[in-house]
């Protein structure tokens, strides 16, 4: 069986990326085609990797500005000759799905969610600092991209969705039925501690949609102490608006995220993630959840057990929450053992068994 992994870009380390890094443990010798790669972005472990990238590696001020090449990506998979393969399993909340391929081959796609800013474009843009003229043109772009993205899905032989509910967006979206498989959580890694202190805890990348902004006015305004993890393009706007409680950690190592995970108050999420794989990490270390009542966070935390939910993204029903976080006496093994059947043995298993049986039908 030749296999080969096709990602949308490797240009930034998140969760998508930490799925890539399972998918080369299950499949060692497959080679992974993406559009770009930048090195220095991504961990070690991707150094090690068999990466093939697309002519728009070439590009120039592709680093920065490759959101502005949206138009092109499209053209970036379908110039890969993937038909020497048996199977293509493709990583993709965007592009990776649109490689052109022969019948032979056996498609499957591991879908993050359907592009997103494309079928969500409102919100996706809502806090990015956009003029109208540029938004008015990015909008009439989607409408072609849909076309795009709906045909390209009809090339897919099976889809892989990573929670409830995003299979029920692929199916509105694709009219396609998808299997759940958890996106992998290395739950081992985390543990439970004694020493519990008073700060909240913020991991994420600082982008604008993600409503780090919102966790900042709130705490401001408690004047209660927040540590956040994570860097990206808000990062400067983030520091500017935030008080002498709110400490900025940046990019930590892997040690560093365990210790601050097991210690914090609580893990404060505040967006709207297709999954979300922050929290899991949180709870396997016994720690709460506030998470913002949308998305995949609806299926990982339990109310009152694990967690709680606020439903409005705004100060008040933060606030409302992170006062009545203090209130419950959460179980910490409880919690810990709970975020466990999001493991990474779970989802290995489960991506070999679904890849095999799927090869076999067609052998």
């Amino acid at each position: 069986m030749k296999l080969a992994i096709v990602h949308d870009y490797l240009n930034q380390y998140g969760g998508a990326e930490k799925v890539v890094e399972s998918l080369n443990e299950i499949f060692p010798s497959a080679p992974i085609y993406t559009s770009i790669y930048i090195p220095e972005n991504m961990p070690e472990s991707f150094k090690k990797m068999d990466i093939r990238t697309s002519f728009m590696q070439k590009l120039p001020f592709i680093k920065k500005r490759f959101k502005e090449y949206f138009l092109i990506y499209p053209f970036a998979f379908r110039s890969f000759d993937l038909s020497d393969y048996d199977i293509v399993l493709s990583s993709s909340s965007a592009y990776a799905k649109g490689v052109k391929l022969p019948e032979s081959v056996l498609h499957i796609c591991y879908c993050y969610t359907p592009t997103r800013f494309i079928w969500r474009f409102e919100q996706y843009i809502e806090n990015e600092k956009m003029g109208k003229i540029k938004k008015k043109i990015l909008f009439y772009f989607t409408h072609i991209l849909k076309k795009w993205d709906i045909k390209t899905a009809e090339n897919v032989n099976y889809f892989i969705s990573t929670c409830e509910n995003i299979r029920n967006r692929i199916k509105n979206i694709y009219k396609k039925e998808s299997e759940v498989i958890y996106p992998p959580v290395e739950t081992d890694r985390f543990s439970i501690s004694k020493n519990i202190n008073k700060y909240f805890l913020v991991v994420s990348r600082l982008n604008a949609y993600k409503k780090i902004d919102l966790v900042i006015e709130t705490l401001n305004y408690l004047k209660l102490p927040l540590r956040i993890i994570g860097d990206g393009p808000c990062r400067k706007h983030l520091e500017e608006i935030a008080g002498p409680t709110i400490e900025f950690l940046g990019k930590v190592d892997e040690k560093v995220l365990a210790e601050n995970y097991s210690n914090c108050r609580a893990l404060i999420f505040p967006g709207e993630e297709d999954f979300g794989i922050v929290p899991v990490e949180a709870m396997a270390s016994g720690r709460p959840i506030i998470a913002y009542a949308a998305g995949g966070a609806l299926e990982t935390v339990i109310e009152n057990k694990t967690g709680v939910f606020f439903k409005e993204q705004n100060v008040d029903s933060l606030k409302d929450a992170i006062n009545r976080v203090d209130k419950i006496s959460f179980d910490s093994n409880f919690i810990r053992q709970y975020a466990d059947k999001f493991n990474k043995t779970n989802f290995s298993s489960k991506i070999k068994d679904f890849v095999n049986n799927k090869y076999k039908r067609i052998k």
